[in-house]
C-alpha cells in the first residue's frame, strides 16, 4: 500500500495529508491488472469524460452538492452564489467566488498563482531530477507539440498547478499582458491526480491540452497550458484573445473533474518563492490560492 500523499499548506506552513476524491477507484485503476485494462479501454477515452460530464449536467446530480460540501469542508461563505441556485453538480463545480475571497497581489513585481491548487515550482525545468518517478523530465518539445515553440523555454521556470475536484475551478492570468489566440493540442484524457502522476509524468504531454501565450512587457511571452483530464468534460475560455488583460483576470474554467495548468517563463525572467522551491525539492506540492504571490520579476 502506498504511503499517504502529503502536501505543504502555505497558510499553515505544515505538511498535511491529501484527501483524494475517488481514491479507492483510482487505486484500482492504476494498481490492479483489471483496472489498467479498464483505463486503456474506457477511462482515457474522450467519450467517457463526455458521458460523465453529461451526468453531472443532469438536474438529479444536484443532490450530490451538499454531501460533497460537507465531506470536503468547503467554505460556502466564499461562494458568489447560494448553493440553492446551482441546477446541477457541474454548475456548483465551476462556481464563481466572491472577489474578496481571492485578492490578487497588487505589487507590480509579484507574479501570482493562476489557480487554487497544489503546486510544484522549478526555477530551471531542465534540472527537475529527483521529483518525478524514475528521474523523468518534462519533454518541452512534446508538451508544446513543436520544437520551435519550445526552444525559447528550455531552461526556463515552470509552475505546475494541479487542481483537485474539491478546488475552485476557474483559472486566471498570473501576469498582466496581451493574450494570444488559444491553440488546441489533441490527446487522451488520463487522470492527473497524484496516484496517476506517480506512475507517469508524460500524462501532461499525452493529454488533450490548450496553449496560449501572454506577452508581458518586462518578462516576455509566458506560456500557459490548460491540461484536460479524466471526467473533465471541457475547457471553457472566458478571456478574449488579442487584448490586454491585467494580472488576475479570469482566463476560463474547467467542467467537472480534476485538472492542471502549466505556466512556463523564459529563462532568468522570474524568481520563484523560496518556500515553493524548497517544498518542490523535497517532493511536496504546495497548496496556494489564486492571487497569492508565487514569485517575483527579476
Amino acid at each position: 500500500m502506498e504511503p499517504e500523499i502529503l502536501f505543504h499548506n502555505r497558510s499553515t506552513d505544515k505538511l498535511e495529508p491529501e484527501k483524494v476524491y475517488g481514491e479507492k477507484w483510482l487505486r484500482f485503476i492504476y494498481h490492479n491488472f483489471f483496472g489498467k485494462l479498464c483505463l486503456w479501454a474506457l477511462v482515457k477515452r474522450s467519450w467517457f469524460s463526455k458521458w460523465y460530464g453529461w451526468r453531472m449536467n443532469q438536474n438529479s446530480s444536484a443532490t450530490k452538492i451538499q454531501p460533497f460540501i460537507d465531506e470536503y469542508e468547503l467554505n460556502t461563505q466564499e461562494f458568489e452564489d447560494d448553493i440553492t441556485s446551482f441546477k446541477n453538480f457541474n454548475e456548483f463545480f465551476f462556481r464563481k467566488l466572491r472577489d474578496e475571497s481571492r485578492p490578487v497581489s497588487q505589487d507590480a513585481e509579484d507574479i501570482v498563482f493562476p489557480a487554487d491548487g497544489r503546486h510544484f515550482g522549478f526555477e530551471n525545468i531542465s534540472k527537475s531530477e529527483g521529483v518525478f518517478v524514475k528521474g523523468q523530465k518534462f519533454l518541452l518539445d512534446q508538451l508544446f507539440g513543436s520544437k520551435k515553440l519550445a526552444e525559447p523555454y528550455i531552461g526556463g521556470t515552470l509552475l505546475l498547478s494541479r487542481l483537485c475536484p474539491t478546488d475552485y475551478h476557474r483559472f486566471h492570468l498570473p501576469v498582466s499582458g496581451k493574450m494570444e489566440d488559444i491553440k488546441l493540442i489533441n490527446g487522451s484524457l488520463f487522470s492527473v491526480n497524484p496516484i496517476a502522476l506517480r506512475q507517469n509524468i508524460s500524462i501532461f504531454w499525452e493529454n488533450k491540452r490548450y496553449l496560449t501565450f501572454v506577452e508581458n512587457n518586462e518578462i516576455g511571452k509566458v506560456a500557459i497550458f490548460l491540461v484536460g483530464a479524466t471526467c473533465v468534460g471541457s475547457v471553457h475560455i472566458t478571456a478574449q484573445s488579442g487584448k490586454f488583460h491585467v494580472k488576475g483576470t479570469e482566463l476560463g474554467y474547467f467542467s467537472f473533474g480534476g485538472s492542471s495548468l502549466i505556466t512556463i517563463f523564459q529563462p532568468d525572467m522570474i524568481h520563484l518563492d523560496n518556500k515553493l522551491i524548497q517544498m518542490t525539492k523535497q517532493g511536496h506540492e504546495s497548496y496556494g490560492k489564486m492571487g497569492e504571490a508565487m514569485g517575483r520579476i527579476r
